[in-house]
């Protein structure tokens, strides 16, 4: 007989992400319409500061509660709507419920049930079909060959809209690249990154830390940044390029000025006293310093989400040496990523799964991209949950790297926590290796 797990209870609620602001979290159940038996499955959805003009729409209250971030309409988009479109459907069909999800919205970038309703859903009832089959989360996402381990790129020192400090770029990453598995990886990323802290303390810098956990001290520019960081490998007992390399994320969009046509460094410009400001050119011969002077493997947003002339321009003349992630970019979006592959734009994808509000659009997006050879980014957002979907996400579509943030924080810990169960029980067979050997 058929197995149908049909999804027989939905429910929403508002609950707090890691900024203390309101989110969407989902609970289903499944039921085996054979042995009668149920099966839950809870999944909660992350919210990004720093976010694309282009994302699918996080749908909020605007009302006076929580200062208009409140997600009741979202919740009751759920709890109606949502509920009666898919109760009674196959939980194991998650591409149909998926389906369902975009067409009783009915828009391109989920503005009418909220993309964090249709997310929260799709992912709960990923979770409950997983469970319904006794199989991990990574393995009814990935089939059953899926094995490699993500690279973790951890945010050690945190800027622009995640912090409030004179630092310009957005995250400062760290990268073990021959670590023998998932687990030495993370121990190493962990020393470097409580080396950095005696460091920022025996020179007196502050060691707060931003949205994701990394560090936020006022810097003058990236040069100091990324000095401090070298030298937290380096007293770690690694070798900078060899052992450890280098990610940056310089969300550019943030400092792109749309009027004037140049990327503005507020930070930089307050402790130099002078108005530092670049346009797309200069941009791209910063980047070429940097790569030249520091063990930096990745650029993240390294221009404007669409200033698709300059990113061309960025490719070609780093797309050879580094990786070139496009996150406002792309927004996980097959049609924007479909645009970047014919221009030949960029030569990775940051995947965050709230960016287009459902399991099976990222998935799309991540298959659009491996089999064009672009490189996939599993990434959390600054605003976080307990939710540790993305891990197994990492692991089901090989990957091969992750970002979830700094390891001081339960919301970022969570995730890192589960890729150790995972890689555990995957056991010898579980892979690990570096993943930009061919960029």
């Amino acid at each position: 007989m058929k197995t149908y797990m049909q999804i027989t209870n939905i429910h929403g609620r508002e609950i707090l992400d890691s900024r203390g602001n309101p989110t969407v979290e989902a609970e289903i159940t499944l039921t085996d319409t054979v042995t009668g038996r149920r099966y839950g499955g809870r999944a909660c959805v992350p919210s990004g500061a720093s976010t694309g003009r282009f994302e699918a729409v996080e749908l909020r209250d605007a009302e006076t509660r929580y200062f208009g971030l409140g997600v009741k309409k979202a919740v009751s988009n759920i709890n109606t709507k949502i509920k009666e479109a898919i109760t009674g459907r196959n939980g194991l069909n998650q591409v149909e419920i998926d389906r369902i999800l975009i067409e009783t919205d009915g828009t391109d970038n989920k503005g009418n049930l909220g993309a964090n309703a249709t997310l929260a859903v799709s992912m709960a009832v990923a979770r409950a079909a997983a469970k319904s089959l006794n199989i991990p989360l990574y393995q009814y996402l990935g089939g059953a060959y899926t094995r490699l381990m993500p690279v973790p790129m951890m945010n050690i020192l945190n800027g622009g809209r995640h912090a409030a400090n004179t630092v310009d770029f957005q995250e400062f990453m760290i990268m073990p690249v021959q670590a023998e598995s998932f687990a030495d990886g993370l121990r190493i990323c962990a020393e470097i990154y409580h080396f950095l802290k005696k460091i920022l303390e025996e020179k007196g810098l502050a060691t707060s830390v931003g949205d994701e956990g990394g560090f936020a001290p006022d810097l003058p520019d990236a040069e100091a940044v990324l000095d401090l960081i070298v030298e937290a490998i380096e007293k770690s007992n690694y070798f900078p390029g060899q052992d450890v390399k280098i990610a940056l994320d310089v969300a550019s969009s943030e400092l792109y000025n749309e009027k004037t046509g140049m990327y503005h460094f507020p930070g930089e410009s307050s402790l130099k006293g002078k108005d530092i400001v670049r346009d797309t050119s200069e941009m791209i011969a910063y980047y070429e310093d940097l790569i030249s002077d520091y063990p930096i493997l990745s650029i993240e947003d390294g221009l404007a989400e669409d200033d698709w002339d300059g990113w061309k321009h960025l490719t070609e003349r780093l797309g050879d040496k580094i990786q070139l992630v496009g996150d406002d970019l792309f927004v996980t979006n097959t049609k924007r990523l479909d645009a970047g592959i014919k221009l030949h734009v960029a030569n990775a994808i940051l995947v965050k799964v709230n960016q287009i509000g459902t399991v099976s659009e990222a998935m799309e997006a991540i298959e659009m991209a491996q089999k064009n050879g672009y490189k996939a980014v599993i990434s959390h957002r600054s605003g976080e949950t307990e939710d540790t979907f993305i891990a197994d996400l990492s692991v089901a579509v090989n990957a091969g790297q992750i970002k979830t943030g700094a390891p001081c924080r339960s919301d970022r810990n969570a995730k890192y926590n589960q890729l150790l169960r995972i890689e555990e029980e995957l056991g010898t067979v579980a892979a690990y290796k570096e993943p930009l050997n061919k960029i």
